[in-house]
């Protein structure tokens, strides 16, 4: 199998890359090719909002690649998220496109084009502590859909994003439709208000409460309040799917970790 890594938001280091190159190499069952655009640097972004979006583009076309692997997340998919599924190309209808964070703009967007996506881990994640694990899970899944990289409890048609990702993504062309599936979210260095807030948003939406159900992931590295907001993400996300009778389902194996799991999106027609 060729997997094709490019960078739609920050750059990666080459060191980061070589490191994921020499574990797939150990494996024996694929190859991966990091776009030279991975490397490039403009302002906060991997090259310009035209060098990441022909990459992707490019990748998108290969008929050679069979996968593709989103660098790391970061700020900027966005830009280019809408672009990157103009004239979808025949050649993209058999590949496999993964990533999380800030690229979950391109999995929504993908996704709606009637691409197959993936949550899960990225080249990124080695350079965690016991990210080879995260990444080797990222890599069973896209070579062999191994069922062991899933998130253990999902129920399928489901979708997973960052908390942030997916509420910038309401009201705008790439907003998916959540009619009966399983949402999971997760979040990162984000206050207990913000998170509040974000609920707020995310469960006000009709299209939103039309889900199957709503299970929260991990929150990660939360920074203090003053005054402490007096409420985790559990009761958060309780208190908002009380208001709003969207069903809360069991805390979801998600997250900005090296334990974050795969969250294949239920392929649907363009």
């Amino acid at each position: 199998m060729r997997i094709a890594v490019v960078a739609p938001s920050n750059a990666l280091q080459r060191e980061t890359a070589d490191r994921v190159t020499a574990l797939a190499a150990a494996r024996g069952d694929c190859t991966i090719a990091f776009h030279p655009q991975c490397f490039l640097r403009h302002g906060h972004f991997a090259g310009t909002d035209d060098d990441r979006l022909s990459a992707l583009r490019e990748v998108i076309a290969d008929p050679d690649v069979d996968a593709v692997w989103f660098a790391r997340g970061g700020y900027g998919s966005n830009r280019i998220a809408e672009a990157a599924v103009t004239d979808i190309p025949g050649a993209a209808r058999a590949k496999l496109f993964m990533g999380y964070s800030d690229t979950g703009f391109l999995l929504a967007a993908l996704h709606k084009a009637g691409l197959e996506v993936a949550h899960g881990p990225m080249p990124q994640d080695i350079v965690r502590q016991g990210g080879e694990e995260a990444v080797t899970r990222g890599l069973d899944w896209l070579v062999r859909r191994d069922p062991a990289a899933l998130e253990p409890g999902v129920r399928q048609p489901a979708m997973a994003f960052n908390l942030t990702v997916l509420s910038m993504l309401l009201g705008t062309m790439i907003e998916p439709d959540f009619s009966g599936v399983e949402l999971l979210v997760e979040e990162v260095s984000e206050h207990h208000y913000r998170i509040d807030r974000l609920m707020f948003h995310l469960t006000s939406n009709p299209n939103v409460r039309r889900a199957a159900r709503l299970r929260m992931g991990r929150v990660s590295d939360v920074p203090g309040n003053d005054p402490d907001f007096g409420q985790d993400e559990a009761a958060i996300a309780a208190f908002w799917c009380a208001r709003s009778g969207i069903e809360l389902g069991a805390p979801a194996a998600i997250g900005h970790d090296c334990a974050n799991r795969v969250v294949p999106f239920a392929r649907r027609a363009s």
